[in-house]
Formats: structure tokens, C-alpha cells, sequence
């Protein structure tokens, strides 16, 4: 049997932009610990495989009312519930046009060690001139850059970023009080990392963390990301408004990971469904019907927003939305999916409540945690040692780049 992976991304109130204004939402929270850590803590207890937590520099954009202006730092949100949930997978958003990857590697890297190995992260692109502005270091011209240097550059990060987590080796700190030695400076290596867009020396001030190598997500929404993806990815995640564009875009990110010389069946493809969920189908229209109104004459133009291609979506129950995840699964569409609420928390609630013990049912998660089949017979075993997120996927802790060159 097919097991389907399982992620939500929790944006504020939910990617609706007037979903805040819903007479369940908790507008006034949206900037407190509190509110992440529920929503943590309710997708951890459904057994959900990870959390997307999405960011970027600008607001909305301006002139749009109605509108929650201003978002938390997603990694700091992932650090934040790490200590508080136990088994599911954290993946902040992390931008690397305008940020040094020597930063985002120690960030990263760090929430693995509070997350006890559930860290992951989402690199993604800066295109407009505003958050070029923002920080001022880089000569913009009018309009939004081009895709091809934007992702040149976000493969030259991550690569810098792997290194420098390679740049200490597993066994670097030793703690010798006898010779008052806290490190083995012979397995701090520099990585001399000399590429298009940076000159990185290293080594890290970060050990090697649980993971070694947080798993890094990646989009697949435009074809100058293919080459990234393929290169660098262990999750990919894809748009498509409906299976047969999915199966698609799926064949696509297999065929990048195998022209990059890596094996296809170990990145998992998930595919983004936009979720609002009700008891009947009825009442999820006639809630998007009043988001909508609210929103005003634009309605939910968020998908142009974002510039990403149309996205599948279920305006309807739990159980329509159990028959698309099933038949994306069992039709090799998507090795899963990311849900994308609406609304929150109302939607995750009904995915926690009701969508995953309708999987488990359908032999697509485990019956005991809601986790993935695969590990699921481990979970109770294992209570005092919980999965990674590497081992949630399948994936081996990777050796360390300078060990392997030395031996």
C-alpha cells in the first residue's frame, strides 16, 4: 500500500486575506508564542510529517485593505515551538537573496539541535525591487528580476550552506579537560567556497547538528528551479491545478533529480492543496463566498500574488479531501501533499480531527500516530528517541564532505 506524506503550511490566520476577520480566528494572537504553539502542537499530535512555516520581507502589498500587515521571523516561530512539540518535522521559509548563507547556516543548524533532529528548511527567492531596498546592497532594476540569476544564486547558498555544516566534523568537540582542548582543531575545516555570487572562508561556530544535513525543501514552480531542485532538494514541493498537471510537474522534478545523478525515488514530490473544510460542502462554499465578499472586488487573488501557477484545492469536507490525497497517492501524482488552510485554526482542527483518522482508514497513514506507514511501526518503540525529519523521508544522515575527502 501507498502511504502519503503529510504537511501544512500555517500562515497567520490562513492564506485567505480576510480570513482573519472569520468569527473563529484570533486576530489578536497572531503575534504571540502562544497561538504557533497550538497550532504546533495540534499538528504534532496528529502526527503530520512536517510544518511549513512560509516569510518573506515585504507585507502585502500596498493599497490592499483589509489585510494582516506584518508577520513573525519564521525560523525564530520554528525555534520557538521546537522545545514545546515532539516528533513533527519544522521547515521554515528562509530567504536567501538578500541574507548571508553563513547566517542562515548557523541559524538552521541551531534549530536542528533544539528541534533534537527536526529541522528543514525552505530556501526561496527575493524578486521585487522593494525588498531589493530594503537592504540596499545589491543594484535593482525597475520590475521583477529575472528568474535565472535568482536561482543561480540560491544554488551558490545552499551549497555554501551544506559546507559549512560539513565544516565541522561529527567527532570535532572532545571536551579534553586534561589538555583544556574543547575542540580537535584538525577536523574544523575551511571551506574555501569561491562561486558566482559568494566567497565564503569558514569554517562554521556551529557543530554538526543531529541531522548533519536538515533537509532542504525546495519549489518547482518555474523550470529555473529544475537544475536547484534536482542538484539539491530532498522534498520538492509542486502546484497544479489539478492530478494530471501533478503527475506532470512530478515527472519533471524526477527527471531533474536524475539528470543531477541522484536516484528520483528518494526526493518526495508533494503537491500544495489550498484546504477550507466544513461539514458539508455547503457550508465551506458559503464560508469562501463571505472571505470573498470581505475581501472585496480582487476576491482571493493571492495565487497571482505569489506568482505561482494555479494550485488544486478542496472547498468541501474532509472526506473530499481524504479522495483527492488518495487518488494522487495511488495515481503517482504527488508522493503527497502540503495543505495550505485558508483559515486557521479552524482548518487545521479539521485536519487534525477528522482528515487523518480518514487516511489512516484508507491505509495512507498509520492507524497508530497518524504518522507515515513506513515509520509508524517504530513510533511507540522508539518513544524516548524520536524520529528525524531525515528518517521520516528516508533518508540516511549523509557523511561529512571532508571526511570522505581525507579517507
Amino acid at each position: 500500500m501507498s502511504s502519503a506524506y503529510l504537511a501544512v503550511e500555517l500562515d497567520g490566520a490562513g492564506r485567505h486575506p480576510a480570513a482573519w476577520r472569520l468569527f473563529d480566528a484570533r486576530p489578536g494572537e497572531l503575534f504571540t508564542a502562544g497561538y504557533w504553539t497550538e497550532l504546533a502542537q495540534l499538528a504534532d499530535g496528529a502526527g503530520l510529517d512536517f510544518l511549513a512555516i512560509p516569510d518573506s520581507f515585504v507585507p502585502p502589498t500596498e493599497g490592499q485593505a483589509g489585510l494582516v500587515r506584518g508577520r513573525l521571523d519564521a525560523v525564530a516561530i520554528a525555534a520557538r515551538v521546537a522545545p514545546l512539540t515532539r516528533t513533527v518535522g519544522l521547515v521554515p521559509t528562509a530567504t536567501v537573496t538578500h541574507t548571508e548563507p553563513f547566517h542562515l547556516s548557523k541559524a538552521i543548524a541551531t534549530l536542528d539541535f533544539v528541534s533534537l533532529g527536526r529541522a528543514g528548511w525552505q530556501p526561496e527567492v527575493s524578486r521585487t525591487r522593494d525588498e531589493a531596498d530594503l537592504f540596499g546592497r545589491k543594484a535593482w532594476s525597475d520590475g521583477p528580476a529575472p528568474a535565472d540569476p535568482l536561482w543561480r544564486e540560491l544554488a551558490d547558498a545552499v551549497e555554501v550552506v551544506v559546507r559549512l555544516w560539513d565544516s565541522w566534523e561529527d567527532d570535532a568537540v572532545i571536551r579534553d579537560q586534561a589538555t583544556g582542548r574543547y575542540v580537535d582543531r584538525d577536523k574544523l575545516h575551511y571551506i574555501d567556497f569561491a562561486g558566482e555570487f559568494f566567497s565564503v572562508k569558514g569554517p562554521s561556530i556551529t557543530p554538526r547538528s543531529p541531522q548533519a544535513h536538515p533537509p532542504v525543501v525546495l519549489r518547482a514552480d518555474e523550470p529555473e528551479a529544475l537544475p536547484v531542485v534536482g542538484r539539491w532538494a530532498q522534498v520538492v514541493r509542486i502546484a497544479a491545478p489539478d492530478l494530471a498537471a501533478a503527475s506532470a510537474a512530478r515527472a519533471r522534478v524526477r527527471d531533474a533529480v536524475a539528470a543531477a545523478g541522484r536516484d528520483p525515488d528518494e526526493v518526495a514530490v508533494l503537491l500544495d492543496v489550498e484546504t477550507l473544510l466544513a461539514d458539508t460542502t455547503d457550508q465551506a462554499q458559503a464560508t469562501l463566498a463571505q472571505l470573498d465578499g470581505w475581501a472585496g472586488a480582487g476576491g482571493f487573488a493571492l495565487r497571482t500574488h505569489t506568482q505561482r501557477a494555479a494550485t488544486a484545492e478542496v472547498i468541501g469536507t474532509p472526506a473530499a479531501l481524504a479522495d483527492l490525497i488518495e487518488d494522487a497517492v495511488r495515481g503517482r501524482a504527488a508522493d503527497g501533499v502540503t495543505l495550505v488552510p485558508l483559515a486557521l485554526p479552524s482548518g487545521l482542527r479539521f485536519i487534525a480531527d477528522r482528515l487523518v483518522p480518514l487516511l489512516a482508514e484508507r491505509e495512507l497513514r498509520s492507524a497508530a500516530d497518524g504518522g507515515p506507514l513506513r515509520i509508524g511501526a517504530q513510533s511507540k518503540a522508539a518513544a524516548d528517541h524520536p524520529a528525524t525529519l531525515r528518517d521520516r523521508f528516508g533518508l540516511v544522515r549523509p557523511a561529512n564532505y571532508f571526511t570522505e575527502a581525507r579517507a
